[in-house]
């Protein structure tokens, strides 16, 4: 259970513990080591490496953000700036995007960075990342014009291409031509980028550490070490945070209400896209083909009740497909309140309609319920889950894999029927969104694994890419959403927070200060409690 304590763990905090007292001892002679701790829950180099552009998973992209960069940065707030290219123009068609780089930028290896990367990224490595699939398929060419300008061509319109830039991790060409580019060691302890933080060590099952550039093309990098450990033990990690053994941690919501009393800690709530808790139906299992079924299974999760019992009231039930933030492409005639009511009469009623009446032991059918271990939030909202859906005779089979698991079972095979996962919803819903639902025929990592290909949701979702402003997008979303409401093959639960870090103030200062590049941390401007 959750509350065990790890040896192991303790280890860790004792080891973290030995180094920021040398690190203290070193600041009392005049030559502080300035080192940042954040706890990490799973080994991201054991499970995918380093690299998003390759490989899924939330740690991943965590690492990807302090060690490589887009062409474009995006904020959690879904502001655009300059970061590899300085500056950019966009044709009034939106069929041509001229990209002026950044002159004098090195990778960590010393190698130039040039046009010759873009042109290598958006030409190989963008097909194999999911936003990036989708733009790839309507690019005409990536043309050279010199050193440091890249013009790319489209054949048809892509409403959030600038977003969709702000994706995608340029990798060096140096490293990655003529290799393959999965397997490439560049992915993990060879990792290269431009970015603030370097990759330095690898401790399996303890740590990964990474050190600052000290050429970085954007300014004085204030941190020395940034060391992420791993600490299993979610008690034990809580604990470290709590004495200030560690900066920054994921925590389960049981804390949230110690971590409100408590000096010096708070939880992040800038710097992230917004997440959301989904469920999404295998609409290929025996039990899931009728869309009236999956409609009753997803009408026995009781949303209010798994944000106050299983997430502590951290979170907000889901009355949508999407976040009311973006009131401009919600549609105001879904409301799960209404559409899907925990009515556990009409459920049974459901249920015994589509041919599955109650057992002689009550039980209807067994569904496997698959989410990531790595995710405890996600864990108790899914034991949860489990005992509602008893209520109305459906028994569970529960599987909290590992990532590579999780994502071989649910994306390649299949092998689930009900799958739960803390998302994020990105910077704009084409990137976020639209990507759980519309066809995923290519077996894509993080996309719509429910086997269904809709045409009328594949028909919006397209005219959300090609419509030229948000007035016109806004009207596919809501044509999409109309649609979800019928087949049901993934909606949202919660609107979630417990993805977002719980730092420890006592020793950094300025953490709150969000970076132009969502999920980084503010390397350049925070700065060491003197």
């Amino acid at each position: 259970m959750q509350g065990k304590r790890s040896g192991h763990s303790g280890v860790l905090v004792a080891l973290l513990a030995g180094a920021l007292a040398v690190s203290a001892c070193s600041e009392e002679g005049g030559n502080a080591e300035r080192i940042y701790v954040r706890s990490m829950n799973g080994d991201a180099m054991a499970i995918a490496g380093l690299n998003a552009q390759v490989s899924g998973g939330l740690n991943t992209k965590t690492f990807s953000a302090q060690i490589l960069e887009p062409l474009i940065f995006l904020s959690g707030e879904s502001k655009l700036s300059p970061g590899l290219a300085e500056s950019w123009e966009l044709s009034e068609d939106g069929l041509e995007l001229t990209l002026h780089l950044r002159e004098g930028v090195t990778w960590h290896d010393g190698k130039p960075f040039t046009a010759e990367d873009v042109k290598f990224n958006y030409d190989e490595i963008i097909p194999l990342q999911v936003y990036g699939a989708q733009l790839f398929e309507r690019i005409a060419s990536v043309d050279i014009k010199d050193e440091h300008t890249v013009v790319i061509r489209l054949s048809k319109a892509f409403g959030p291409l600038l977003e969709t830039i702000a994706t995608q991790f340029i990798i060096p060409k140096h490293l990655y031509e003529g290799t393959n580019y999965v397997t490439n060691p560049a992915n993990k302890e060879k990792i290269v980028g431009t970015g603030p933080m370097m990759f330095s060590s690898y401790t399996p099952g303890q740590e990964i550490v990474l050190v600052k550039n000290p050429n970085y093309w954007g300014g004085e990098v204030q941190v020395d070490k940034g060391v992420f450990t791993q600490i299993p033990d979610p008690n034990s990690r809580a604990e470290a945070l709590f004495s200030g053994q560690i900066d920054e941690a994921l925590l389960d919501p049981s804390k949230a209400a110690r971590v409100a009393e408590t000096d010096n800690l708070e939880i992040l709530t800038a710097g992230f896209f917004p997440e959301a808790q989904v469920v999404s139906f295998n609409a290929q299992s025996e039990y899931l083909k009728d869309a009236a079924v999956r409609r009753a299974v997803f009408a026995a999760m009781d949303r209010h009740e798994l944000v106050k019992t299983a997430l502590s009231g951290v979170g907000t039930p889901a009355n949508g497909f999407f976040p009311d933030n973006l009131d401009w492409a919600v549609n105001p005639d879904i409301n799960f309140d209404r559409d899907f009511p925990h009515d556990l009469d009409a459920i049974n009623k459901v249920l015994d309609d589509a041919g599955f009446p109650r057992g002689p032991d009550g039980i209807r059918f067994t569904l496997r319920l698959q989410y990531l271990s790595s995710s405890p939030d996600t864990a108790l909202m899914v034991e949860l889950i489990a005992s509602q859906l008893e209520e109305v005779g459906i028994a569970s089979k529960l599987s909290g894999d590992a990532s590579a698991v999780y994502t071989e079972n649910t994306y390649r095979k299949g092998d689930f029927d009900l799958v739960f996962v803390r998302t994020s919803l990105g910077g704009e819903p084409s990137i976020g969104i639209t990507r759980w639902y519309a066809c995923n025929d290519r077996k894509l990592d993080s996309a719509n694994p429910s086997g269904i290909c809709d045409p009328e949701i594949d028909a919006a979702v397209d005219a959300a890419l090609v419509a030229p402003g948000q007035a016109q997008r806004g009207e596919a979303y809501k044509a999409l959403q109309k649609r979800a409401r019928e087949v049901m093959i993934h909606a949202p639960l919660v609107w979630s927070i417990t993805g977002n870090p719980v730092i420890n103030t006592s020793r950094w200062k300025g953490l709150d200060n969000p970076d132009p590049l969502v999920d980084r941390k503010p390397w350049l401007t925070m700065q060491l409690v003197k």
